[in-house]
């Protein structure tokens, strides 16, 4: 039903930033056909399981998907793949582009066999660059960014984000970038290599917001945008927790004022006067705002900031936002009964569709699952598939009628 129905995807992505590109693709309709090596993604096997190889990073990054494992080493996993696209639309790897070619998966070898192919590679660096060839990971990318170099400049020690947010956005931008290929192929009927580079991408993200004087030829400042780079900027301590509150545009604070009984403080104090005024002295109006919120229980605040229609949002932990109402009245959680690891969470694709409905059906595929059928739609016959077992081309797992076990 979603609407990317019809289109066939060969994921031969791992860890994150690829796995969450195809899942978005899958959870929209597409036919995921997502390629492991025999010891399968590494992201398997982080977090606690159930079961050996189903943690929640992979679970939660790789739903909406078909499972089948090749040893692309061997000539004939690797004859399998560009057998497998001679049928897709989409190839996604965040495989290095060199171990590509030694593994004879360039785009060029794709597009020989499927000259309508868009080839996506999910690649650390722009390729035409010095670094082309280096290792990135969300760590590093956060670093080389600014990301971790703005915590600094908020005067805090160095911190990279607790969240793989690079690996993420990346991901999200690989969507946008494949799709817009899609769209070109149904003009031109060709297909191209789509290049997403994390570095450049995620240097566009911060310096988008902190550029500022830099922008700039020569420069005005040295870069950064002073409220978000405010020490004060945080979630505001209440007698009782803390509070999210964004007091931003001068309706924000004329509101806030006179709810708790002090419309005359723009008046009174000319850092809060107008909006230029609070931006030039942000960081003692956020000390300010911090002091008084300290005078209420979080619940109160979050009562009056909605009656004042000022932005506010409770501070959540993992646990608290799994009771949130508004997530609750939306189904945004559900719990689902997987074929192996039992009852677990599971998280609603947050866009809505009117007319082409993505309702996900396919939870996170236990390793090689779907070898069999996948290869028997793609014309292999019994004996064929018998043979890459043997030979070790091809992995299946025990209860796919083989004993499961990877040939030395």
């Amino acid at each position: 039903m979603g609407p990317l129905k019809g289109i066939r995807v060969l994921d031969l992505t791992t860890v994150l930033m690829g796995p969450l590109a195809t899942q978005t693709m899958g959870d929209f309709g597409a036919d995921v056909i997502k390629v492991e090596a025999p010891e399968g993604d590494i992201a398997r096997h982080v977090g606690p399981s159930r079961h050996a190889g189903m943690g929640p990073l992979f679970l939660n990054a790789n739903r909406s998907k078909r499972s089948i494992v090749l040893d692309l080493k061997k000539p004939a996993g690797r004859n399998v793949v560009l057998r497998l696209a001679k049928n897709a639309d989409v190839v996604v790897s965040n495989i290095r582009p060199l171990a590509m070619a030694r593994l004879g998966l360039s785009y060029e070898e794709f597009a020989k066999a499927n000259p309508r192919i868009i080839y996506a590679a999910l690649v650390g660096f722009d390729q035409s660059g010095p670094y082309a060839e280096r290792p990135a990971y969300d760590d590093l990318i956060q670093g080389g960014s600014c990301l971790a170099y703005s915590f600094s400049r908020a005067g805090l020690r160095p911190a990279y984000v607790p969240s793989a947010i690079a690996d993420r956005f990346v991901g999200t931008a690989a969507v946008n970038a494949i799709l817009s290929a899609i769209i070109e192929r149904n003009e031109s009927g060709l297909g191209q290599k789509v290049e997403v580079p994390m570095y450049e991408i995620m240097v566009s993200l911060v310096l988008g917001d902190h550029l500022g004087g830099l922008t700039y030829e020569p420069p005005l400042d040295k870069g950064g945008y002073a409220r978000q780079l405010s020490p004060e900027r945080r979630p505001y301590r209440t007698k009782d927790g803390y509070v999210c509150a964004l007091i931003y545009t001068d309706g924000h604070w004329e509101r806030f004022f006179k709810a708790i009984g002090r419309p005359d403080i723009p008046e009174a104090d000319a850092r809060f006067t107008s909006f230029a005024t609070r931006m030039a002295n942000i960081d003692e109006v956020y000390a300010e705002l911090g002091r008084i919120l300290l005078t209420k229980t979080t619940a109160e605040w979050l009562r009056l900031f909605l009656e004042a229609d000022v932005p506010a949002m409770p501070m959540h932990s993992y646990e608290s936002v799994l009771e949130d109402d508004h997530l609750k009245a939306t189904g945004f959680f559900r719990v689902v009964d997987h074929p192996s690891e039992g009852m677990l969470r599971s998280m609603a694709v947050p866009t809505r569709f009117s007319r082409t409905e993505v309702t996900p059906d396919r939870l996170a595929p236990q390793l090689g699952e779907h070898g069999r059928g996948i290869l028997m739609e793609a014309g292999f016959g019994a004996d064929q598939i018998d043979e890459m077992v043997t030979s070790g081309s091809l992995w299946v797992p025990a209860h796919d009628k083989t004993d499961g076990i990877w040939p030395k």
